[in-house]
């Protein structure tokens, strides 16, 4: 079936970023984290947290409560409100809804959050309660969590496109330089490739510095017309595209692409450029092996040649292709669900110019991705935004 064609955004912007400092183990509630990127957000926006009129929550560890509990616990009102339960990919889908909510009229100024916990042992605990396919079809074979799903399809891949461990560590490595950068970021200690190749087995052939570190934290940012942060004196930038895609690809016998081949033409017709306009990009890391398929699926490279392109790029934040440059969940932690929120609010802050350290040499457009809710084989969800600086 023909579809209709997705419409540009008219005067959606994207404001205040927010980052609540990650900790590896926290006693407090995902709700205590919410909290603390909201204030985070009046402040930095001075806009009271009771006149934001849409809220949009993302969280693995806010049960049983959903975002309409939220609105009870910070005194708000809200006249749009959106629970987004897709993982990493929450974060672009947020976006994309709460454009159209701005849009519309359904709301003024939308807070994207996603927030989570993490107690001792806290990560382990749910895994089994990931989804009813984990219930049903992985833990009763011994076969739990995402290592052993991300060995899989990092298996596949090594072997149907000939990459080694070393081409997945030199993504690991680079974000690691991005991250002694970050003063967020939980890893502060230098990475070589040398260490990374090293590093123990996991479940072959992931090994440590292949996996993200879960953590607690939180990530946000406001989505609004262009008017209403021009009339507040807030710094904004533009979302130009965004796509959405689940289950993209269900008779791949194992999953070697996501969702943005789908859609990746029709992300670029939307935002009026292609990739090599892109100046900075934030791919979707919990794992390596899904940085490469984010690298062909969107065009930087052709499809099983990602391997060339990163023997061939430097993707540090001073280098020529400048690829997570807060260092990525990899070297920063994967705080739950705000680990799909990390790319888009660091591409609100190189856009704004206020990356610090890291800062990229004038960036105009940058693009943030997301994936998540992984069952054995696949993950299902994936997304992405392209989002203009005022120099675009």
């Amino acid at each position: 079936m023909t579809g209709y064609q997705r419409q540009a955004y008219r005067n959606v912007v994207i404001a205040a970023p927010v980052t609540v400092p990650y900790q590896r183990y926290s006693e407090e509630a995902a709700h205590w984290w919410f909290g603390a990127a909201l204030r985070g957000l009046a402040q930095r926006s001075g806009i009271s947290h009771r006149d934001f009129d849409g809220l949009s929550a993302a969280s693995f560890s806010l049960a049983p409560d959903s975002a309409v509990a939220l609105t009870q616990h910070f005194g708000m009102s809200v006249r749009w409100l959106d629970n987004v339960p897709l993982g990493g990919a929450a974060a672009t889908a947020a976006i994309r809804r709460a454009a159209r909510a701005v849009e519309s009229g359904d709301a003024e100024v939308v807070a994207c959050i996603a927030a989570d916990t993490n107690h001792i042992d806290s990560f382990r605990q749910s895994l089994s309660n990931f989804s009813r396919f984990a219930q049903d079809a992985v833990y009763p074979i011994g076969a739990g969590g995402a290592n052993a799903s991300f060995a899989h399809l990092t298996d596949h891949y090594m072997r149907r496109y000939n990459a080694t461990r070393e081409d997945f560590g030199r993504i690991c490595v680079a974000q690691r330089t991005n991250a002694l950068a970050n003063p967020n970021a939980l890893m502060k200690k230098p990475l070589t490739l040398e260490a990374y190749l090293g590093a123990p087995p996991i479940s072959e052939p992931i090994h440590l510095f292949d996996c993200v570190m879960p953590c607690a934290g939180a990530e946000a940012f406001l989505v609004m017309r262009e008017e209403t942060a021009t009339a507040q004196g807030l710094p904004f930038v533009r979302l130009a595209g965004s796509i959405e895609r689940h289950h993209a690809f269900p008779d791949d016998p194992v999953q070697d692409r996501g969702g943005w081949a789908r859609d990746v033409d029709e992300l670029y017709a939307m935002a009026g450029c292609g990739p090599a306009d892109i100046d900075v990009l934030q791919t979707y890391d919990d794992y390596p092996v899904i940085v490469m398929l984010q690298f062909e699926d969107l065009g930087f490279c052709a499809k099983g040649e990602a391997k060339e392109f990163v023997r061939a790029h430097d993707l540090t934040f001073a280098g020529d292709f400048p690829q997570n440059t807060s260092g990525g969940q990899l070297s920063a932690g994967q705080a739950g669900a705000a680990g799909g929120h990390m790319g888009v609010v660091e591409s609100l802050r190189q856009l704004l110019g206020e990356a610090g350290a890291r800062q990229v040499k004038t960036p105009r457009r940058a693009m943030a991705l997301g994936f998540g809710m992984i069952n054995y084989d696949r993950g299902l969800s994936s997304g992405a935004v392209i989002l203009e600086g005022s120099g675009a």
